[in-house]
């Protein structure tokens, strides 16, 4: 079943019912906002995404899933974070970044410090705090997409 809903990005589109990601706690500023939908450009090849608020138009962040410019990340979060997504840490979920995009886009940055993790069989999100000191919340991105290649 398809729903339309108002985006930032694209204005008016529709979506897959089956797009919507429940997130019980929100994302952090933004906790009373619950379900957003992945979008992304499939035809322009671009690894960048966007998580769209589905009853929020003017909400949006770019988002890239970590392994696409990060080959060695580890996902070091609290039990209770898998727990809210309903997975466990062997289970196949999608780790997302939030990207920042300056003017000059060549000093793009994730925040490795605050992952978005999905499950897509149950359709639930969270963005949870790496318990790892190795991440912060600026990591380049261009440099290391120049590395995963």
């Amino acid at each position: 079943m398809s729903v339309k809903i108002r985006t930032k990005p694209f204005g008016e589109i529709e979506i897959e019912e089956k797009q919507i990601i429940d997130f019980p706690d929100g994302i952090l500023g933004f906790e009373d906002v619950k379900q957003f939908a992945i979008l992304d450009d499939t035809h322009s090849g671009s690894p960048f995404r966007w998580m769209q608020a589905v009853n929020e138009p003017g909400l949006a962040f770019v988002v890239i899933l970590i392994s696409d410019f990060m080959a060695d990340y580890e996902l070091n979060i609290s039990q209770s974070d898998y727990e809210v997504i309903r997975a466990k840490p062997e289970d196949e979920i999608l780790v997302f970044s939030i990207v920042t995009v300056p003017e000059d886009y060549k000093n793009m940055t994730a925040n490795l410090m605050g992952p978005v993790i999905i499950n897509p069989a149950k359709k639930m999100g969270k963005q949870a705090i790496s318990l790892s000191d190795k991440y912060g919340v600026r990591h380049r991105i261009i440099e290391n997409m120049k590395r995963v290649d």
